[in-house]
């Protein structure tokens, strides 16, 4: 068991360097989560400055670590620090209906992992032992910024002094 663990752990972390630096200045690229909260810096703890929602269209200004300051195309005052797990570079059309994304939330969520509503079921009737109704549980949880903050700050986890 610890052996498969630490298999998944690695592969994980070959995964994630994958796509590290994959985002240059000057790119156009697209918010690929529901939502993501700009930030005024690259730190962890950097004051939020305004949020994004999916389908937004941003032009990158800098890359810093997993980081990326991004500025909105439609309104350039509009800038700040986003992770890049929260961009594709797969253009994300909006309907004109006001800007609205007509999708439900689950499928914005799905739309994030890379998933739409048919993968997701061949997925799950593959993997019939895993409890989906626990995931969506836990995607739901919301933790705020000051949440977090204090979490890492007590724990006295790596980054809570940036």
């Amino acid at each position: 068991m610890k052996k498969k663990l630490l298999l998944a752990a690695c592969l994980f972390m070959i995964a994630a360097s994958a796509f590290a630096g994959q985002f240059k200045k000057g790119q156009t690229l697209y918010v690929s989560t529901k939502t993501v909260t700009l930030k005024d810096g690259s730190g962890n703890f950097a004051k939020n400055v305004g949020t994004l929602t999916y389908g937004d269209q941003v032009k990158v200004l800098a890359v810093s670590g997993s980081k990326v300051q991004v500025q909105l195309s439609t309104n350039s005052k509009t800038s700040g620090w986003v992770t890049e797990g929260s961009l594709t570079k797969k253009k994300i059309t909006k309907t004109s209906s006001g800007g609205k994304v007509s999708a439900s939330t689950k499928e914005l969520a799905l739309a994030g992992k890379g998933f739409d509503e048919e993968s997701e079921g061949v997925y799950a009737a593959s993997h019939s032992n895993l409890n989906f109704d626990l995931v969506d549980r836990i995607e739901s949880i919301n933790v705020s910024d000051y949440e977090l903050e204090k979490f890492i700050s007590e724990g006295h986890l790596k980054g809570a002094d940036e």
